[in-house]
């Protein structure tokens, strides 16, 4: 099985139900937050996320909780008969040896050439980089789980003052250099700074968020950031390659503050430039989801904190 090929035919897939479906089905699974193991409630990571998400979407599951079937089965647990698991990646890198040849084609050159680019994983360019397939199975699909994973089920907190709270605290933390005043929403590199629209421009403030932090997303691969760079591996379609980095930076930001329904205006379509990519590449799938995933984090380590509204009365004399 080719399963760095599988996986980026599901993808293809997702991508060609139109730009509307994949966007709102992603977002919407994200506000139940990360996919995490029921066991080690360690989160999934890169295109495992969408696979997860899209399953839970899928089949209308309540929570993003899942396990393999052994690790079920040591919790005293046991997957219903007939229930179908859900096909993820792991990779795991190897020593090259004189058998490993018949696995050459597992090499992922495309993502070797793209960590080359961040300047990862340097002197390990003789091993071999192995796509492993495992199958999880969501919680709705097993009976008798402990409490403890029961508990992980629960809907992520969120600030009671709602997602555009939430969203405002995220751009703020991450300090970018924000410009109103334009026609359109862009990030420019080479100034480092996120233009925008006056805000009374778009529909509404979900909207005006959603597309901040799209942009916000672009920012933080600023060469002083997670410097993020393409050119040499896409070539000409380093951009839309970027802009679809971004598309599933935002799944993830906008999903995290709530804003399952915002709308991030003023926003080229690029579906065909990343089909035409994906179709050329199997490997790129997984490149630009660990990018996305990458810029996630960042921002999320930034947020600014809740503040206590005891804090904001005036002491008493």
């Amino acid at each position: 099985m080719d399963v760095r090929q599988v996986i980026t035919d599901r993808i293809i897939a997702m991508l060609e139900k139109g730009g509307n479906v994949f966007r709102e089905r992603w977002t919407r699974a994200a506000s139940r937050g990360m996919p995490r193991n029921g066991k080690t409630a360690a989160p999934y990571h890169g295109a495992n996320v969408l696979l997860l998400w899209d399953a839970a979407i899928e089949q209308g599951y309540a929570s993003n909780v899942w396990l393999t079937y052994k690790q079920a089965a040591s919790m005293g647990a046991q997957v219903r008969k007939g229930e179908r698991g859900v096909m993820c990646a792991h990779f795991e890198r190897r020593a090259r040896r004189a058998e490993d040849a018949v696995h050459a084609a597992d090499v992922q050159d495309g993502e070797e050439e793209g960590r080359a680019e961040a300047g990862r994983d340097a002197g390990l360019s003789g091993g071999v980089l192995l796509c492993m397939p495992f199958w999880v199975f969501n919680v709705a699909q097993i009976d008798g789980l402990p409490c403890e994973v029961i508990d992980l089920c629960v809907d992520p907190v969120r600030s009671q003052s709602g997602p555009v709270e939430s969203a405002l605290r995220l751009l703020g933390g991450c300090n970018a250099t924000i410009r109103h005043g334009y026609e359109r929403a862009m990030y420019l590199p080479e100034l480092d700074e996120i233009r925008l629209p006056w805000p009374r421009r778009f529909t509404s403030a979900e909207a005006y968020c959603a597309t901040s932090l799209h942009e916000a997303v672009h920012s933080a691969g600023h060469a002083s950031r997670l410097n993020r760079q393409f050119g040499r591996r896409f070539g000409d379609a380093a951009y839309a390659f970027e802009e679809l980095v971004a598309e599933l930076g935002s799944a993830f930001v906008l999903g995290h503050c709530g804003l399952v329904d915002a709308t991030i205006e003023g926003h080229a379509a690029y579906l065909d430039s990343w089909l035409q990519v994906l179709k050329n590449d199997r490997t790129a799938i997984f490149t630009a989801a660990r990018h996305a995933g990458e810029a996630f984090e960042y921002i999320l380590a930034r947020e600014m904190p809740l503040l206590d509204g005891a804090a904001l009365l005036p002491s008493e004399a």
